[in-house]
C-alpha cells in the first residue's frame, strides 16, 4: 500500500473518499458534515467503529482521543474497512494538533500495520483493490504542518511498521519452511543494508565454544543448529546495544512432550529471534547512532533416540552446570549460551527477547510483554518508550526468595522451578545466572510469550504474529538517541 503526502486542503478532495475521525464521541466538530445522519444511525464513535456515508463519500471512524495510539488504531480500522470495498484510494488529514510528527507517524504505522496480510499458503490469494492513502497537510485541526515534518514522519513510521511486518512474516512461516538454515538465510539478506554484516556459525563452532546447553536442545532435530550474528555498525556510534533472541523454529517440548493442542502455534517460538533481526533492520534503515548486534540461537526442540533427557546435566558456555528436569524449558538453555557469547562483545546495553513462559501470559495476559531486570531506571525508560509505541508492557519484580526455587541438588542450577508459581520470574532468574556481574545493570529480559502470536485479531494486529517488541525497541532507541 502507498501513502502519499499532498500539501492540499482535505475539504477540497470531493472526488476522493475522505476518512474522518470522530474524536471522543463529539459530533460538534466543524469537520463532521453528517451530524444528523450519524445520530440517526446511532453511531457511537467508539474505538474500532466505522460508518460510511455514501452521499458525501465519507468514512467516519471512532477515535477515543488524538493520542498517538488511538490515531494508530483508527487508521488501522479505516484501512480494514476500505480494503473490503472496490475503492482504490482515500484521503485523510493529519489530526496533528500540538504534535504533528508524532501523530502523522502513528497514522502511517496504523495504515501500514493493518495492510499486512499473510497468504503464502492460500491456493487462491485475495488482493485488495484499495492501494493508496493521500495525507492532506491542511485539514480541520491545523494548516501549518510543513512538508519536511510530514515526510520525516512518513519515513520513520513506514520503516518501523515495515520492520514489524518483516518479523510477522518470519514468525508466520511454517516450521517445514522456516528451519534454522532458512532463518539464517533471511538474516543474511540484511547484509545488503549499509553498515550491516551477518555471520552464521554452525555446530562445529558451538562445540568449540562449549555451548553445550544450546547443542543439547538441538540434539534430536534433523536440522543443524545455527548461531546467527547480525551487526549494524555506523560511524561514531554512541553505544553498543546487543540483542539476543530465542530462535526455536519449532518446539515439540522434546521428551517432555507438549499436549497436541499446545503444539499448534509453536512455529511462533522463534518470535524473539524474528524480533531482534527486525529491530536491527529497522535501526539500520532509520540510521540510528548505535552499534547494534542481533544474536539468534536457531534450532528445533524435537524428540528421538538421541534427544536430551530429564535428569541430564549440561555444562553451559560459562561453565555453569544445569540439571534438566523438563526438556520443554529449552528456550532458556539456548539463551544461556547465547547470552554468554553476547557478553564477549562488551555491551553497553544487553536485551534478550523470547517467548519464554506460559506463566508470563497468566501473569499479564495475551497482549503484554513482561519486563525483567535489575536496573529500575532502565526498566522504567523502556516502559515509557514502549507506551509511546503502542505496545503494552508490565514489569515483573525479581525476588530473592523465588531464586531459591531453581536450586539443584546435583548441579549449579535447575532448568525449572520447584514450584508452579512465579514461573516467568524464575525463568528470568535462571537467565540471571548467565549475566556477568558487570552487566547486570545493563540487562533487560523481555518475555513476549503473550503478544507474539495470538489466534484472534486484536487492535491493529491481525490473526497470528504481531511482531511483538519491534516497535517498542525502535521507539526506545529513538528516545535513547535524543539523550
Amino acid at each position: 500500500m502507498q501513502i502519499e503526502i499532498k500539501n492540499q486542503k482535505l475539504n477540497e478532495q470531493k472526488e476522493t473518499t475522505r476518512i474522518v475521525f470522530v474524536v471522543a464521541k463529539d459530533f460538534t466538530h466543524s469537520w463532521i458534515e453528517d451530524k444528523d445522519t450519524l445520530s440517526m444511525l446511532d453511531f457511537k464513535a467508539e474505538n474500532e467503529e466505522c460508518l460510511f456515508v455514501a452521499t458525501h463519500n465519507i468514512l467516519y471512524v471512532g477515535c477515543e482521543s488524538l493520542d498517538a495510539d488511538d490515531i494508530r488504531l483508527a487508521a488501522a480500522k479505516a484501512y480494514e474497512y476500505l480494503q473490503k470495498t472496490t475503492l482504490r484510494q482515500a484521503c485523510i488529514g493529519t489530526y496533528s494538533l500540538d504534535c504533528p510528527g508524532i501523530n502523522i507517524k502513528a497514522m502511517v504505522e496504523g495504515f501500514t500495520l493493518a495492510s499486512y496480510t499473510f497468504n503464502a499458503y492460500k491456493s487462491k490469494k485475495e488482493i485488495s483493490k484499495f492501494q493508496k492513502i493521500i495525507l492532506c497537510l491542511e485539514d480541520y485541526s491545523r494548516s501549518d504542518v510543513s512538508m519536511e515534518t510530514a515526510n520525516k514522519a512518513l519515513n520513520a513510521g513506514t520503516i518501523i511498521a515495515k520492520a514489524t511486518n518483516f518479523a510477522k512474516e518470519i514468525v508466520n512461516a511454517i516450521p517445514h519452511d522456516m528451519t534454522p538454515l532458512a532463518l539464517a538465510n533471511v538474516a543474511q539478506t540484511l547484509s545488503a543494508l549499509p553498515n550491516v554484516t551477518c555471520e552464521v556459525m554452525d555446530k562445529d563452532f558451538l562445540e568449540a565454544q562449549g555451548m553445550n546447553a544450546f547443542l543439547a536442545v538441538n540434539r534430536a532435530s534433523v536440522h543443524p543448529p545455527k548461531l546467527i550474528h547480525l551487526t549494524y555498525k555506523p560511524e561514531d556510534a554512541k553505544k553498543r546495544i546487543i540483542y539476543v533472541g530465542k530462535g526455536l523454529t519449532y518446539d515439540s517440548g522434546g521428551l517432555s512432550l507438549k499436549p497436541s493442542e499446545h503444539m499448534v502455534t509453536m512455529k511462533a517460538d522463534k518470535s524473539g529471534g524474528a524480533a531482534v533481526i527486525s529491530i536491527l533492520k529497522g535501526a539500520a534503515e532509520l540510521k540510528l547512532p548505535f552499534e547494534i548486534h542481533a544474536i539468534i540461537g536457531a534450532t528445533e526442540n524435537m524428540i528421538g533416540g538421541n534427544a536430551y533427557k530429564p535428569d541430564d546435566v549440561l555444562i553451559a558456555k560459562n561453565g555453569k552446570t544445569i540439571e534438566v528436569r523438563n526438556t520443554d524449558a529449552e528456550g532458556r538453555l539456548v539463551l544461556a549460551d547465547c547470552l554468554a557469547y553476547a557478553q564477549e562483545f562488551k555491551p553497553d546495553l544487553l536485551i534478550d527477547m523470547a517467548t519464554l513462559t506460559g506463566a508470563c501470559v497468566v501473569a499479564l495476559g495475551e497482549f503484554t510483554t513482561g519486563v525483567m531486570g535489575h536496573n529500575e531506571t532502565l526498566k522504567a525508560s523502556f516502559a515509557e518508550s514502549c507506551a509511546k509505541s503502542g505496545e503494552l508492557s508490565g514489569t515483573l519484580p525479581f525476588n530473592k526468595h523465588l531464586k531459591k526455587l531453581i536450586k539443584s541438588s546435583v548441579a549449579d542450577i535447575s532448568n525449572i522451578s520447584s514450584s508452579r508459581y512465579g514461573g516467568a520470574i524464575t525463568a528470568g532468574l535462571f537467565l540471571d545466572h548467565f549475566i556477568e556481574e558487570e552487566n547486570k545493570d545493563k540487562w533487560l529480559h523481555l518475555d513476549i510469550a503473550g503478544p507474539a502470536y495470538v489466534e484472534k485479531a486484536w487492535g491493529y494486529n491481525p490473526f497470528g504474529a504481531s511482531g511483538a517488541g519491534v516497535r517498542a525497541n525502535l521507539y526506545w532507541m529513538i528516545d535513547e538517541a535524543k539523550k
